[in-house]
């Protein structure tokens, strides 16, 4: 139910197109993924998300649990079912919500207890409540339960986080049973070379069905992001698909791609747009801006979505201006839209045998 399949090879960097297979359809890669973190990828209904193209989305374990409950959307059928969504789903496990939104009030190696971010009630995420969760949500591809620690932590954190994600990676892969469920182990251990050797060796070695480097994006400067994927990448079986968490601007989908990644999930697209922020093809627009009040044209006049068919950047600014929810909608289905035809030009590159001249132009255009 779930195969991957590399169909090209790069000769010029790293990077391969391929396809996934899962239950709900196929997946060409490399993908951008939208978060619809509360089953919602937020302003977009799931006919905009498959009008865009869009193939795989993600949610998050640590909110569903809390709201609506995994009773909840186990009782509708799963969350496919729940969200009206026909595509395919990868749901995190909820690691880095824990670390970071929730009171913490306890890290042993039994799991996490904490204390929910809405109500102050405690809960305890253990590795096998974890994928209790995940399975009752129904996903296609789930991620192990991990801990990530922030940029900069200390070494010997960093240690005792890389080896405690170990261990859970194998707690979760002797719980997890549903066979129409492939679970994704996580690499951790900050920017320690070490570490991070380490961590995917060990979960090598429990033979997941794909792989996912997370800890980055936390605040790292991108070239230590880089530098971690150069000696990373490399220690994952190239067979399998390669994720990196939480990586959604342009210039990072195309240096991950030129490493070797496959997947690639972020927030950035839609919480820009819903400040008035715009990827172009000539770089960010920020919408709100008073040289716009009577700029007649196109967001974009090189992109074909439907905001940029029948809005003018005039609107738009008055749609920002005043307040109204209707532009917040329009700049994020503009944005994914726009992430999402460039993930298609990079595959292009890479089958056709021109990434670099397509990374180039691109960086051009979009940085100057």
């Amino acid at each position: 139910m779930f195969t991957f399949t590399v169909e090209t090879k790069s000769g010029e960097c790293h990077g391969r197109a391929g396809r996934l297979s899962t239950p709900h359809g196929e997946i060409k890669t490399p993908v951008f993924m939208a978060v619809g973190t509360r089953a919602s990828v937020k302003t977009m209904s799931s006919d905009q998300l498959k009008e865009i193209g869009a193939s795989i989305i993600l949610g998050n374990t640590y909110h569903l649990y809390l709201r609506p409950g995994q009773d909840v959307i186990k009782e509708a059928g799963g969350l496919h079912s729940f969200m009206n969504w026909p595509g395919a789903i990868l749901t995190d496990s909820g690691g880095f919500q824990v670390f970071s939104l929730s009171s913490l009030t306890k890290v042993s190696e039994e799991g996490v207890l904490f204390r929910s971010h809405i109500d102050g009630s405690p809960h305890l995420f253990t590795p096998e409540k974890v994928m209790e969760i995940e399975m009752d949500l129904g996903a296609d591809i789930v991620m192990a339960f991990d801990q990530c620690l922030p940029y900069p932590s200390a070494y010997t954190l960093a240690r005792e986080a890389q080896e405690r994600t170990t261990k859970w990676a194998a707690r979760c892969r002797e719980r997890h049973n549903r066979s129409d469920q492939a679970l994704f182990g996580i690499v951790q251990g900050v920017a320690y070379r070490d570490l991070r050797e380490k961590s995917a060796k060990e979960l090598v070695a429990l033979d997941f069905p794909g792989y996912a480097i997370g800890g980055l994006s936390v605040g790292e400067p991108k070239e230590i992001m880089y530098e971690v994927l150069d000696y990373t990448v490399p220690l994952l079986p190239e067979g399998k698909p390669r994720y990196l968490m939480g990586v959604g601007s342009p210039d990072a989908l195309w240096e991950g791609v030129a490493r070797g990644i496959d997947m690639f999930d972020c927030v950035l697209p839609t919480r820009i747009a819903r400040n008035g922020t715009a990827m172009t093809s000539k770089g960010r627009v920020i919408i709100r801006d008073a040289k716009y009040a009577r700029d007649f044209g196109p967001l974009d006049a090189a992109c074909s979505c439907s905001t940029c068919r029948n809005y003018s950047r005039a609107y738009l600014r008055h749609l920002f201006k005043a307040k109204e929810i209707l532009g917040m909608i329009l700049v994020s289905y503009h944005n994914l839209f726009f992430l999402y035809k460039m993930m298609e030009k990079i595959r292009a590159s890479l089958v056709a045998g021109e990434f670099n001249q397509a990374k180039e132009e691109f960086f051009v255009n979009y940085y100057g």
